[in-house]
């Protein structure tokens, strides 16, 4: 292992040789837990970019004991056939794996424009980073989201492309103004630099949300949001993730999620604690009329209780609630 300068919670398991960090415009980041298979189709829909800009990509590693998925990309870099590093992020969790492989790209590639971002679930495009890219400057966003689109385990599965849990919040490319996910996205040097480390806050570490909050405040920072609906990535949905009880969880959890980034958006504000619990509280009062009008417009009951879900997540979270469906990976 050859030593990270970092504070230690981070270390290079290898890279390509003859690296030009210097020359390298674009850098992708790819966090990988137990997923080595599907890690390598992620790493080829990157190999397979159709791109004229230098892009090097970094490999997180986040299972520290075993590291099946940096065995498995480490020869695709050693051997040169993708340019980039392979680190290990020794702390486990969500949000200290993305925070060790932005503070890395920082550290080790000093003239990158932009840093994106997909998961070992997922596969790229092969003009994704290209379009991404070229958004954030068409845009002048800071910040641009993708589409992740899902690819169901099962054919039948695919009428639950339309639930709000997998379905993208935007149809159409333009500014934006929010954002919620990591899992296809492009962050601009400039917002990293001014955020700074830990980029996204670790007690999100194991029930996700760390990555909204991220958002969250670039934003009242006043950075610029983009969307660029052609800039997609395909992502694999296991057929657990159709299950009753999966959505529930993950419903509710982002309504947790809501709460917790707007309380740390109102922090220091009179009565922040206060209006955030009264807010919940409307939410779940509507949210039945809501679900209701989305009953009426889609025809799914799963549908109409989402924003029930997601109201009854908020309140919950006033009371400790917290679903870390990160802590067991393999159920997620």
């Amino acid at each position: 292992m050859i030593p990270s300068p970092s504070d230690g919670s981070v270390s290079i398991a290898g890279r390509s040789p003859k690296l030009a960090a210097e020359a390298v415009e674009a850098v992708v980041t790819l966090p990988t837990f137990k997923r080595p298979r599907q890690l390598l189709a992620t790493l080829a829909s990157l190999k397979a970019q159709e791109t004229g800009r230098r892009f090097a990509v970094i490999v997180m590693e986040n299972e520290a004991e075993v590291r099946a998925g940096a065995k498995a990309a480490l020869p695709l870099f050693e051997r040169g056939e993708i340019p980039g590093m392979v680190i290990v992020a020794h702390e486990r969790g969500n949000c200290s794996a993305y925070n060790a492989g932005w503070q890395t790209a920082i550290l080790h590639f000093p003239a990158f424009r932009h840093l994106l971002v997909i998961d070992d679930d997922e596969i790229a495009d092969p003009q994704w980073l290209e379009r991404m890219c070229k958004a954030a400057e068409t845009l002048r966003a800071d910040i641009v989201g993708g589409p992740q689109i899902p690819d169901f385990a099962e054919a039948a599965h695919a009428r639950w492309a339309t639930h709000p849990v997998f379905a993208p919040p935007y149809r159409e490319t333009g500014r934006v103004p929010a954002l919620y996910s990591s899992g296809n996205l492009l962050v601009g040097r400039n917002v990293l630099t001014a955020m700074g480390p830990p980029f996204l806050d670790l007690k999100f570490n194991f029930m996700g949300g760390g990555d909204s909050d991220f958002l969250s405040r670039a934003a009242h920072k006043g950075f610029v949001l983009g969307w660029c609906a052609e800039g997609q990535v395909h992502e694999t949905v296991p057929a657990r993730r159709v299950e009753a009880d999966w959505i529930r969880a993950r419903s509710l959890r982002n309504g947790v999620i809501s709460t917790l980034v707007e309380k740390k958006k109102r922090a220091g504000t009179p009565f922040a604690g206060t209006k955030v619990f009264l807010k919940s509280l409307a939410l779940l009062a509507a949210s039945p009329f809501r679900g209701a009008v989305m009953l009426a417009q889609t025809g799914s009951l799963a549908i109409a209780f989402y924003p029930v879900q997601v109201a009854l997540g908020r309140v919950l979270a006033e009371f400790g609630y917290a679903n870390e469906q990160y802590r067991q990976p393999e159920k997620n």
